[in-house]
């Protein structure tokens, strides 16, 4: 017996995530998405994972060849800025942020709390979505001192950091 699609993403809004924007070059065209499904998975190699949706233009980008992807983790005062790739569909994502290119040329917002550029390592099919495997070329961590941007219950949340757990 399996559970609803809505039961599934009841219990998992409970779980928080960080959010992070994936922003991809593939044949000289840049595509960004915002994405709470990264992970990592292994220091040596350096890889970490995210996993696109196949309904997602991202998805299609992603499988062209060369194709090049950065995860860029926000910080808690970008929520507007992952609100944008989450819903702007037909203007240009890019053209709100301080954006560069990384070693890979994948675009990398230069004020993220961090970021890491990769190149694609491996991909696995998983039920609706693709989950890529990115080797990471290059990071950065412009902004590592202040709060991430958390998503939880369905709605943004900023992190109290100021009394460690015990």
């Amino acid at each position: 017996m399996s559970i609803t699609s809505e039961a599934y993403r009841d219990a998992l809004r409970h779980f928080p995530a960080g959010v992070t924007i994936v922003t991809i070059l593939a044949d000289g065209e840049r595509h960004g998405l915002t994405v709470s499904a990264f992970a990592s998975v292994s220091p040596t190699p350096p890889l970490i994972m995210v996993a696109i949706d196949h309904r997602h233009r991202a998805h299609d980008i992603l499988q062209k060849p060369g194709a090049t992807f950065a995860v860029n983790i926000l910080h808690a005062e970008q929520a507007e800025l992952s609100n944008r790739f989450a819903w702007v569909k037909d203007e240009d994502r890019f053209a709100e942020g301080n954006w560069t290119a990384a070693q890979t040329g994948a675009p990398v917002l230069a004020d993220a709390l961090a970021w890491l550029d990769c190149i694609i390592y491996a991909q696995y099919e998983a039920g609706t979505h693709t989950i890529f495997i990115g080797e990471v070329q290059a990071s950065s961590t412009p902004r590592h001192d202040e709060p991430p941007l958390i998503y939880w219950n369905r709605s943004y949340r900023k992190l109290n950091h100021s009394t460690p757990a015990v």
